[in-house]
C-alpha cells in the first residue's frame, strides 16, 4: 500500500478563496487534497515535511474563464493561425496551456478553438501525458453568416441550423457551448453593437446545449445581444461592454456570470502601433470607456464576476493571465473581490466545485506568493512574485522554500 504523501504549509497567511485571509495558519496537504486548515499552533506535534511560508500567502490557484489556446497573442492572431498546419496549431495550444500553468493558472476555459485541435491537448493533459492545467473547451464557436468569429467558427443560420451546430460540438466532445450574440472587435466588417443571433436562435442553441448538460457562454458586447443571451438562459456573458440598466436587472435576476476580459481591449490599445489591424484598434478605442463602465455597473450591483482574459488576442499573452487581477482592481474592484473572481468564482463558473477554495477535502490546486495579495494585488497578478504553483498537491512550477 502506497504511503500517504503529506506536506504542511505553515508560518504565513492563507487566503481561502472565499474572501478570508487567515494569519499565521497552517494548511496540511495529503496527496492531492487539503486535509486540514488551522492556526499554526495546532500543528505543534507534526513531524513530516514542512514548508515555511513566513512572509508569504498560500491561496488557491487561478481559473481563467476565457482563453483561446490556438492563438499566440501576436498582432494579428487570425493571420498567424491561417499560416499554421494542424500539428503546429496543436503544439501552440499545448505551449500556451503550459505557459498559463507557469503563470499560476491551473484551470482554463477555452472559448473557441480550431477544428477541435485543442481537445487533443485537453485530453492529453487530463491523462497525464503532459503537464498542464485542467481545460474546459467549447470547440468551434457558433456564429451567423458573416458574424464575429466566422473565420474559425461553425456558421449557422436559423434555429434548426443552430441546434445542429450545438449537436456537432457535443458530438465532438465539448465541455461548453459558445454562441456569438453580437459583433466584436477582432472581426472586420462587424460592429460590437449589433445583435447577430435573434432571441429565438439564441434560445434554441442554449436549450439544446443544456439538454445535453453542457454549460453555455456567449460573446455579447452590444445591448440587445446581451439581452437575447440572458433571456435565452446563458450561463455567462463574455465582455458585456454595452450593458444597460435592463441588462443589469435581468443578469442579476438570472445570476448570470460576467467574464469581462479587460486585458483584451487594454492590450490592443496599448499596442496600437505594433501591427494590429487598424479596424481592431479603432473598435477597441471606441468601446474602451463603456467596457470600464459596464464592469463597474455590474460589480457595484453585486453581480457575479469571474476572471477571464481572452488570452491569445493581440499582445494578450498566455502566461500573463494573472494580470487581469490588477486590471479588475484598476477598474474599481477591491483586491479581495478580484481574488475571489479569480479563484472560487472562476472555478464555480467552470463547474469545478472541488477547486478554487482552501478547505478540508478540496483539491490542492494552490498558488504560493510573496507578501499579501489581499493588500497588494500585484503579489498575485505579477508572476514575478509567485513562489510556486501546485496542481493536485504537487509542484507544477516554481519551487517550495523548504
Amino acid at each position: 500500500m502506497t504511503a500517504t504523501r503529506q506536506t504542511l504549509f505553515i508560518g504565513g497567511k492563507v487566503f481561502d478563496g472565499a474572501g478570508r485571509t487567515l494569519p499565521v495558519h497552517g494548511v496540511l496537504v495529503e496527496d492531492r487534497r487539503v486535509a486540514r486548515v488551522a492556526p499554526a499552533g495546532e500543528f505543534s506535534g507534526y513531524t513530516g515535511i514542512k514548508v515555511d511560508t513566513t512572509g508569504m500567502t498560500l491561496m488557491p490557484s487561478l481559473a481563467d474563464c476565457h482563453v483561446h489556446l490556438v492563438y499566440t497573442g501576436g498582432a494579428d492572431p487570425n493571420a498567424h493561425l491561417s499560416k499554421q498546419g494542424p500539428a503546429q496549431i496543436t503544439l501552440t495550444a499545448l505551449e500556451n496551456a503550459q505557459a498559463s500553468l507557469r503563470g499560476g493558472v491551473t484551470a482554463l476555459r477555452d472559448c473557441g478553438g480550431k477544428d477541435y485541435l485543442e481537445f487533443g491537448v485537453r485530453d492529453a493533459i487530463a491523462r497525464g501525458v503532459f503537464p498542464g492545467p485542467s481545460i474546459k473547451a467549447s470547440g468551434r464557436i457558433i456564429c451567423m453568416t458573416g458574424g464575429h468569429g466566422n473565420r474559425i467558427g461553425r456558421v449557422a443560420d436559423g434555429c434548426e441550423d443552430v441546434i445542429k451546430a450545438v449537436r456537432e460540438q457535443v458530438h465532438a466532445g465539448c465541455d461548453l457551448v459558445k454562441i456569438m450574440a453580437t459583433g466584436g472587435v477582432m472581426t472586420p466588417g462587424v460592429s460590437p453593437m449589433d445583435a447577430h443571433y435573434s432571441f429565438d436562435e439564441m434560445k434554441a442553441g442554449v436549450h439544446e446545449a443544456k439538454r445535453f448538460r453542457k454549460s453555455t457562454a456567449s460573446h455579447a458586447q452590444g445591448t440587445q445581444g446581451i439581452l437575447n443571451a440572458v433571456r435565452a438562459g446563458i450561463d455567462s456573458i463574455e465582455h458585456g461592454i454595452f450593458m444597460d440598466d435592463d441588462c443589469l436587472r435581468e443578469m442579476l435576476e438570472a445570476q448570470t456570470y460576467l467574464v469581462p476580459t479587460i486585458a483584451a481591449v487594454r492590450n490592443i490599445i496599448a499596442n496600437a502601433d505594433n501591427g494590429i489591424p487598424a479596424y481592431a484598434v479603432e473598435k477597441a478605442r471606441a468601446v474602451e470607456q463603456r467596457h470600464r463602465e459596464s464592469f463597474q455597473m455590474y460589480y457595484k450591483a453585486g453581480g457575479r464576476i469571474a476572471l477571464g482574459t481572452d488570452a491569445g488576442t493581440p499582445f494578450n499573452l498566455h502566461g500573463e493571465n494573472a494580470m487581469e487581477l490588477a486590471y479588475m482592481v484598476e477598474f474599481g474592484m477591491t483586491p479581495v473581490d478580484a481574488l475571489i473572481a479569480g479563484t472560487s468564482r472562476g472555478h464555480d463558473l467552470m463547474g469545478m466545485t472541488e477547486h478554487g477554495v482552501i478547505a478540508e477535502g478540496k483539491v490542492a490546486d494552490l498558488l504560493l506568493v510573496q507578501g499579501d495579495p489581499a493588500e497588494d494585488i500585484m503579489k498575485a497578478a505579477d508572476k514575478r512574485f509567485h513562489v510556486a504553483v501546485l496542481r493536485n498537491g504537487e509542484v507544477a512550477a516554481g519551487a517550495l522554500p523548504f
